[in-house]
């Protein structure tokens, strides 16, 4: 049996050749996608927001559009801006549309659904911060479906365990078989599990293929020799999802003027992800600012947002908007 969990985990689930078809992220997404349209058209056939079921089809659209654009020139704005300019042969050509290589930016998601709700509401005539209520409402289940993903696609690490972890390290911990095309890892350690594999490729690319591809005696041979980390994902996903998901609706129990929901999912979303980078490795070549992230700047931005919305939102003379345990949306 494992000390630790072992990353093993294919990022295709269906492929159809050179790195296209169906990625488990796209499919998080998909489901995501999904679960929220329920959850908002629950909320619209019971009156709890301004929105009939059919504008909340239509406002799928809008925000799938928002997260995929939104998402993806946030990641490279922020991440690889290189992709900028970065042309090649192969379809689809430029780097900013390469979303099948992966980089997508939950920052940038944000922005985008935003942009997109306020474009519906315009569109149909509600409040635009009532349709961004409802779309901040409902997006944790797809933050975290996606950072799920992320584990699944073997990116976004945790930091590494302390050194006096990693020789009984925890049964929470997370180990990754990449780490043994490392350049600096010690090979070393890895000769006495040559006559596992076929010795007439180069051991670590021998044993990374093995453990990959479902080989458990060679999984298991392996693990000792692994470094052990904190399960960024898993607590990413947690801190997202269920626990942003509780804050909002905590405060959505009852009407609340058009604002005060997003600036919450701004406020809490911004904590939570302050506190959850802690436990993220730290991207190589990120932007920093002292000892802050670019993710946490980043986070830490939209507390101060949020919070200007909190106090802009109260001081409006609006009507009380939505309530999950109201039974009409607009309160007199």
């Amino acid at each position: 049996m494992l000390a630790t969990l072992v990353h093993t985990l294919h990022p295709m689930a269906i492929e159809i050749g050179n790195g296209f078809g169906i990625r488990w992220y796209g499919l998080a997404y998909a489901a995501g996608f999904f679960l929220a349209w329920l959850v908002m058209r629950w909320m619209a056939k019971t009156q709890r927001i301004l929105l009939t079921p059919e504008q909340v089809a239509d406002l799928m659209t809008y925000l799938i559009a928002g997260v995929i654009v939104g998402g993806r020139v946030g990641h490279v704005v922020f991440y690889e801006p290189q992709l900028l300019t970065t042309f090649h042969p192969e379809f689809p050509w430029w780097g900013l549309l390469d979303i099948h290589r992966g980089g997508m930016s939950s920052h940038g998601g944000i922005v985008g659904t935003i942009i997109a709700s306020a474009l519906f509401a315009r569109r149909i005539g509600v409040p635009a911060l009532h349709v961004i209520d409802a779309m901040a409402f409902v997006s944790p289940m797809g933050l975290s479906l996606g950072r799920l993903a992320n584990w699944v696609n073997g990116e976004l690490p945790g930091r590494v365990l302390p050194t006096t972890m990693q020789g009984a390290p925890p049964w929470w911990s997370v180990k990754y078989p990449s780490e043994v095309l490392n350049p600096g890892f010690d090979h070393s350690r890895l000769e006495p599990l040559a006559k596992l594999v076929d010795p007439s490729h180069p051991l670590p690319d021998a044993l990374y293929d093995a453990a990959y591809s479902g080989r458990h005696d060679v999984i298991a041979a392996l693990e000792p020799v692994l470094t052990a980390h904190y399960p960024n994902n898993f607590i990413q996903a947690t801190t997202d999802g269920p626990l942003l998901l509780m804050a909002m609706a905590v405060v959505w129990l009852r009407p609340r003027k058009p604002g005060a929901v997003a600036a919450t999912f701004l406020v809490a979303y911004g904590g939570l992800r302050m506190g959850s980078e802690q436990f993220r490795e730290i991207d190589e070549g990120v932007l920093m600012v002292g000892p802050l992230t670019l993710p946490m700047v980043l986070s830490l931005s939209m507390i101060v947002i949020g919070v200007a919305l909190a106090v802009w939102s109260m001081r409006q003379p609006a009507p009380l908007v939505g309530g999950l345990l109201a039974s009409r949306a607009v309160q007199k």
